[in-house]
């Protein structure tokens, strides 16, 4: 590294456009901070040896300089406003309505909007806050911010703290603030010293040149932002990681304990009852909303449960005990908190299918008395059904939520939204089986009226009737299963989250602000006395607000025989 030594005597990097120590030019480097075309001292970052416009050679030398530039930074930044603003044009993936055309993104959008839906999915706008382009966008800020901290605050850090009172006189005639007196007593230095010490300015002398300081802090404001912006983008980032940040969905069923999602099989919720309370139709106060809206309104649903917390067994390979933690009555306004986990009310099904009652009959005599019936528990189906009359029937395939695509038969969720089932019967005394297949519960269950999709508020409970007979896919079957009997379940919908990342934001927030204070109502004053023969030189510099330091400096010269400054603002 080349080194630039002042006549001063102190060493400067390679790159000071102003001496560390005394502030006289560098003539070569003036070009550097716009000198060489001002007249007076550019002084925003004290002339001190920034890296990013000093070096230029590797390719190190480039990534540093391209992210260093406080342009790159707020193109990134309108970047990410402008893709986050495109991505409230549409839900997002997560938001998509449960009565849509698909709860599949990539048929959704398509469907629902077109052309654009479709370039909206492609460009990955469904899942933006998780996207990895997004993600990379953000990081990029996060950069931007990290280097242009570094490559601005340690040189000026440096140039602050070896700052002397005794500055050349170059530097002195070209701040902003100047003055010169052919004819000044030690008196009245003295009186002005003495002044600006009584507005709480520090006084360094040294051989006879003054330097009153004040506000210094004011100057890492900005920097104190940047450490509050990386905080919150660090965090934004961590919500990406399931220990910092979880969000997921369950249903219960009543009388149902099962393990909360994302809690690693620590936490378990029995649901003891559903409560459902809706607007009473005769009360004076709700009665025209009501008849206007034609429905029944729920006026509050909630979920009376316990949380269970697992409890490692004491003899290896035994069953884990459930320990109760506490009863909760869930509600909206109201959740359930436990172990950095907060359980919300969102959703509720009082027609879950729950059970199927399945009868066999003869193919070509359907008034025929059963041949045989066996009921699946759609949450715990077996693989196998032996009926006492000889047959069989293996649960070939179990979709709990059909649905058929272009790319064939699948299930859209766990949930039994819409069974449909492949079996193999085996007649009795037969080694050769029957596929049936039996799908569309859903459109057989309305056509008894019955809309398991809707919420509604009489449950069904058990009922009876003929349902959905099965498909024969070859043509050839004896036999035929019908479904004889469907019992509906009351489902909870519980929503879990847990967000360690909230003290981040907060912290980073509260850092921000203190630097957002810290540069806006305070400022970084100083006043230069340099001792000319008989006179003086007076000169002063501050980052903001000139006015309040001319007044600092009427104040302290008033009386004395000092000439005040002239205001050599560039034209």
């Amino acid at each position: 590294m080349n080194h630039i030594k002042c006549e001063c005597g102190h060493v400067n990097p390679e790159g000071t456009v102003l001496c560390e120590a005394c502030g006289k030019p560098v003539q070569a480097n003036q070009h550097i901070d716009g000198n060489d075309k001002r007249k007076l001292l550019n002084m925003r970052y004290e002339g001190s040896a920034r890296r990013s416009t000093t070096y230029n050679k590797t390719i190190i030398d480039k990534i540093w300089n391209f992210f260093s530039s406080v342009k790159v930074a707020v193109w990134l930044i309108v970047l990410a406003l402008i893709a986050s603003g495109i991505g409230t044009i549409f839900p997002l993936e997560q938001y998509i309505p449960a009565d849509a055309v698909s709860r599949d993104p990539a048929v959704f959008y398509p469907e629902t909007y077109g052309i654009f839906g479709q370039i909206y999915y492609q460009l990955g706008f469904h899942n933006l806050y998780s996207s990895w382009w997004y993600l990379i966008l953000i990081a990029l800020i996060g950069v931007s911010l990290v280097i242009c901290s570094i490559d601005r605050f340690v040189p000026l850090y440096r140039a602050l703290k070896r700052q002397r009172a005794k500055r050349h006189e170059s530097f002195i005639n070209r701040q902003r603030f100047y003055s010169q007196t052919e004819t000044v007593s030690t008196e009245d230095v003295n009186i002005v010293k003495e002044r600006l010490q009584k507005q709480h300015y520090r006084i360094k002398e040294e051989d006879g040149h003054i330097v009153a300081e004040k506000g210094r802090f004011s100057r890492w404001g900005p920097y104190v932002n940047h450490i509050g912006l990386i905080i919150i983008l660090v965090a934004a980032l961590l919500r990406t990681t399931p220990f910092f940040y979880l969000s997921d969905y369950m249903w219960v069923r009543e009388g149902e304990t099962v393990v909360i999602p994302g809690t690693n099989s620590e936490y378990y919720i029995e649901n003891h009852e559903f409560v459902l309370d809706t607007y009473d139709e005769n009360d004076e106060r709700f009665k025209d909303a009501l008849q206007q809206e034609g429905r029944i309104i729920p006026s509050n649903f909630q979920t009376n449960a316990t949380v269970y917390h697992a409890e490692e067994a004491e003899v290896l390979g035994a069953e884990e005990e459930l320990v109760k933690v506490d009863d909760y009555n869930i509600t909206m306004n109201n959740p359930a908190k436990v172990g950095g986990y907060t359980l919300y009310q969102q959703g509720y099904q009082l027609n879950a299918f729950s059970k199927m009652t399945f009868k066999i009959y003869e193919m070509n005599d359907p008034d025929a008395e059963a041949l045989g019936e066996f009921t699946i528990d759609l949450y715990h189906p077996q693989s196998h059904y032996e009926l006492d009359n000889g047959f069989t029937v293996e649960v070939a395939e179990f979709y709990p939520d059909f649905e058929l695509t272009s790319d064939g038969v699948k299930s859209e969720t766990n949930e039994t939204n819409n069974p449909a089932f492949v079996f193999n019967l085996y007649p009795p005394e037969s080694e050769e089986a029957e596929t049936s297949f039996i799908g569309d519960v859903i459109g057989a269950v309305e056509e008894l009226g019955i809309d398991p999709k809707v919420v509604d508020l009489e449950p069904m409970g058990h009922v009876v009737g003929t349902f959905a007979p099965s498909v024969d896919p070859t043509g050839e079957n004896q036999y035929r299963i019908i479904i004889d009997a469907i019992d509906f379940d009351r489902k909870s919908g519980i929503s879990i989250k847990r967000d360690n990342t909230i003290p981040l934001f907060i912290i980073g927030a509260l850092i921000f602000m203190i630097g957002v204070i810290q540069g806006m109502y305070w400022q970084h004053r100083r006043v230069w006395i340099h001792p000319k023969q008989n006179g003086i030189l007076l000169a002063a510099h501050t980052n903001k607000n000139w006015f309040g330091l001319k007044k600092d400096i009427e104040k302290a010269i008033d009386g004395t025989s000092i000439q005040m400054v002239n205001d050599q603002k560039e034209d």
